[in-house]
């Protein structure tokens, strides 16, 4: 059975030769096997190692897999505290591929796919891992979005507003059962809805350890990657997104950090990382944090239910894994209803 992400690679070296700066002689094309959303392959030419990352086949959700978004946004980010890969090319929809695409630099180092990081060298370095991370959150949300040229990059108004019906129309659509947890907990979300407290930055939407690059001898971050979900939004819903790490169990295929024994590892617990980056943005503290992760647990539910529809319909880009997305939803829901019962 051929391989419905397979690329025609005669097109495509012809293609690239002519319009990406200095590319030559295509060798090589490598699917990446992380991911689910957008494929992604490794390039390799006479002239370098480039990514290709693509809209996936078949049909898909409006406003998803917008390749063109995560292109523009690291574009702006050149030149700023926030380290992106440099981009190289986008294509039209109507590409040797067939559907849209952007080239980027390949940047060598470290990806850490454990958030225990058992490949760190001592608990010194992992905690400056996680000091990374928070020193890079931290410069995203102080972006000057006026500045770099994305004051048009997200919609006006209440930003969980906005999500919230974005991601219920979404999960609604991909939905293959009820959940009773997801169903309590979209109720507790209506009803629990916060007003806009006009705060508005760049929020990358999937800001995770998985999602950057590490220097090879240093813990110090030297590209973020995935910028699909990037959008102007709320800051705070980028912070407790990541925080879910804390909550998620580390035997589940989230590995996250709930039941890990953090400080032997000498790992930030969930509130000093909140603190660590309240200190970097001059905050005092954050208030209604409780519906900022329940929020989170549930957008990555709905993102989720979206990865397992489409693998049930045949489009995701690694299907034998995303089939077991339809079990994380429940667990998802579920995590955000403790969170919410143990505030009450």
């Amino acid at each position: 059975m051929s391989d419905p992400n397979a690329l025609d690679e005669a097109a495509l070296a012809d293609y690239l030769a002519a319009e990406v700066p200095g590319f030559q002689g295509l060798r090589a094309v490598r699917k990446f096997d992380a991911g689910q959303s957008n494929p992604t392959y490794l390039l390799t030419a006479s002239s370098g190692r480039y990514v290709l990352r693509a809209k996936p086949l078949g049909e898909l959700l409006k406003s998803a897999h917008q390749v063109d978004r995560e292109f523009r946004v690291m574009e702006a980010l050149k030149g700023t505290d926030v380290p992106v890969p440099r981009m190289l090319h986008l294509s039209a929809e109507a590409s040797p591929i067939g559907r849209m695409f952007y080239v980027m630099e390949f940047v060598e180092g470290r990806i850490f796919w454990d958030p225990a990081l058992p490949d760190a060298a001592d608990n010194g370095e992992r905690a400056a891992v996680y000091g990374g991370m928070n020193k890079v959150l931290a410069a995203l949300h102080s972006v000057d979005i006026d500045k770099v040229g994305l004051s048009d990059f997200g919609k006006p108004g209440n930003y969980f507003e906005r999500q919230f019906s974005r991601w219920s129309a979404q999960y609604r659509a991909s939905e293959t059962g009820r959940v009773e947890a997801m169903e309590e907990l979209i109720g507790w979300l209506e009803a629990n809805a916060l007003p806009d407290d006009g705060r508005v930055s760049l929020v990358h939407g999937d800001y995770r350890l998985d999602n950057m690059i590490f220097a090879p001898d240093e813990p110090k971050v030297v590209a973020v990657l995935d910028w699909e979900l990037s959008t102007l939004g709320h800051p705070y819903a980028d912070l407790a997104y990541q925080c879910m790490q804390w909550r998620l169990p580390h035997a589940s295929g989230f590995r996250g950090l709930g039941g890990v024994d953090r400080k032997a590892l000498g790992l930030p617990s969930e509130g000093e990382y909140v603190q660590a980056y309240c200190m970097r943005r001059g905050l005092a503290g954050i208030d209604n944090w409780t519906y900022y992760l329940a929020f989170s647990f549930f957008r990555l539910a709905a993102i989720c239910q979206g990865v397992y529809k489409r693998a049930l319909d045949g489009n995701a880009s690694n299907p034998q894994k995303a089939r077991t997305y339809g079990d994380a939803v429940a667990l998802l829901a579920g995590l955000a209803v403790e969170a919410i019962r143990a505030d009450e």
